[in-house]
């Protein structure tokens, strides 16, 4: 609005460009407006991540079919605009129109104007309105206004940029807060990170220490700065035995200044994968971003199966020393001399031993191996008994969207691992999606792939797209971020079908599933993505 108002009141006071590039301008204002509504919600569901707009304004424009070559006509516009202003107009019906297929509002992440969105707004405004103000009054009001509308997502990105020292200025004083509790509580503190398993061995440590002590875990995906300092402002009271934190993170130091006001007591790194690989650009990088919850815990949890976390955990001996910093090595593979604790899964369920002695097996529970592993080494530290231990495994709760198993009115399996998007995670729904149908059932993946792994993501989706072919099923593959790496990968094996959207995917396996069948909801993405 204040982009709109600012370059009408430029207009009544030049003359320069005529009517025509006047009414040129205006109209590349108005899609501004509309194209800026389009990207602020992108930068929303992105979490404000300074250049979250652009590239997915590259996804759009660059990679679908439909948009490539309307792209390339508002770039014809915007370059014949200097001597035909009239031209404008075509980049201005584009960025009020498109990217086709990215909707205003939104079907599946719907925009809402929070606090800290109309605050974006605002400055957002301001940048394009200074844009605009720079067109009339030089005269070139039609170049300037098209360039300007088509520069939406880099000037949003820029607002998340200038406002990103705000918000944190604002989120000082709910830190400040959580700080002050957590010292007047004094709760043990178990903070738990990892590439993946986070949310449901966070779920898992709250099971199994409730039963003896009063615990309060981090809820949903408050992972970050804002959202522990809110968790422990709202459920942190009085009496807390522990609070049990997950700790997210997209680049190195954001952890360290986690740990820097909720000191761990007992540090947990689940696993490491090419999760947010698009960000760190290397799985070493996402080491080193992740060992962060590790400097200033009195005791260390890690997953040793995979080897770059059983060299952290012979590095955090041999910095700390016995005494200083306990290290419990856990694994989800089988018993190995240095393990501390170890879960394995035999044919009747997992089988757990911890420090030599089995604690519980076998227990037919659905949950991966490590992460039990872990939860039972925190269990045991915090000092719950093996026996306790025990008697609370064969209830452990499973986190909403992850592999979540439930019998559809059609009598088809539905697993609804939907809140996964990492190659393990997607092996092991695989393997239980193999277990869900009957000898003679329909089996069926239904996926848009999986994202944000950087330069791996075409060959991920690739290899899991075969493996879902030699296992057998049928894929049903969502929208066209992957769909290429999924088609070539899943060939010509069974049935393959594509749909634009979740909603048809659904609608789709209603359908053609019934009693005996199972079906695999892998990964969802916002609509953002397309």
């Amino acid at each position: 609005m204040s982009t709109i108002v600012l370059s009408i009141t430029v207009l009544s006071i030049t003359e320069r460009g005529g009517s025509l590039g006047w009414a040129s301008a205006a109209a590349c204002i108005f899609a501004t407006a509309l194209g800026g509504v389009r990207w602020l919600r992108v930068a929303q569901r992105e979490h404000y991540l300074p250049d979250s707009a652009s590239r997915f304004a590259l996804r759009w424009w660059g990679a679908t079919t439909p948009n490539l070559p309307v792209a390339l006509v508002a770039l014809a516009g915007l370059a014949l605009a200097a001597r035909w202003p009239v031209t404008a107009l075509a980049p201005a019906v584009v960025v009020a129109l498109g990217p086709l297929g990215l909707g205003l509002k939104g079907r599946t992440s719907p925009l809402r104007w929070t606090r800290r969105l109309r605050t974006l707004a605002i400055v957002w405004a301001v940048l394009q309105g200074a844009v605009a103000a720079v067109g009339f009054l030089t005269g070139f009001a039609a170049v300037i206004c098209c360039a300007g509308a088509l520069a939406v997502p880099a000037l949003v990105d820029m607002s998340c940029v200038l406002t990103a020292p705000i918000e944190r200025r604002l989120a000082d004083k709910y830190v400040k807060r959580a700080t002050e509790r957590l010292r007047r509580v004094n709760p043990k503190v178990v903070a738990i990170t990892g590439s993946y398993g986070k949310t449901s061995t966070k779920g898992y440590v709250a099971h199994l220490l409730s039963g003896s002590m009063t615990v309060v875990a981090s809820p949903a995906s408050f992972n970050n700065r804002a959202g522990l300092a809110r968790a422990v402002n709202e459920h942190l009271v009085d009496g807390t035995d522990v609070f049990v934190a997950e700790m997210g993170t997209y680049g190195r130091g954001e952890i360290a200044e986690l740990c820097s006001w909720m000191k761990p007591d007992v540090a947990v790194i689940t696993a490491i994968g090419p999760v947010h690989l698009e960000r760190f650009k290397t799985e070493e990088k996402i080491v080193e971003a992740k060992s962060e919850i590790l400097e200033s815990a009195g005791c260390c949890v890690l997953v040793v199966d995979d080897p770059r976390l059983a060299a952290l955990a012979d590095r955090c001996d041999e910095a700390h020393g016995s005494g200083t910093k306990r290290v419990l090595r856990v694994s989800g593979l089988g018993p190995e001399p240095s393990v501390d604790v170890f879960v394995v899964e035999g044919p009747d369920g997992l089988e757990v031993r911890a420090h030599g002695e089995e604690i519980a097996g076998p227990v037919e529970v659905a949950a991966r191996p490590g992460n039990v592993a872990c939860a039972v080494a925190v269990a045991l530290e915090l000092g719950v008994s093996a026996t306790e231990v025990a008697k609370r495994l064969g209830a452990l709760p499973v986190a909403p969207h992850r592999l979540e198993a439930q019998m559809s009115p059609g009598g088809f399996v539905v697993l609804d691992d939907t809140y996964n998007s990492n190659p393990a995670g997607a092996r092991a729904a695989l393997a239980a999606l193999a277990g869900a149908a009957r000898d003679e059932g329909r089996r069926v993946v239904v996926t848009p792939g999986m994202v944000e792994l950087g330069p791996r993501q075409r060959e991920e989706n690739e290899r899991f797209a075969a493996q879902v072919a030699q296992s057998p099923a049928d894929l049903v593959v969502i929208g066209r971020t992957n769909r290429r790496a999924l088609t070539r990968g899943f060939g010509a094996a069974g049935s393959l079908v594509l749909v634009a959207h979740r909603d048809q995917a659904v609608a789709w396996v209603r359908e053609q599933l019934g009693p005996g069948d199972a079906v695999l909801y892998e990964n969802d993405v916002p609509d953002q993505y397309p």
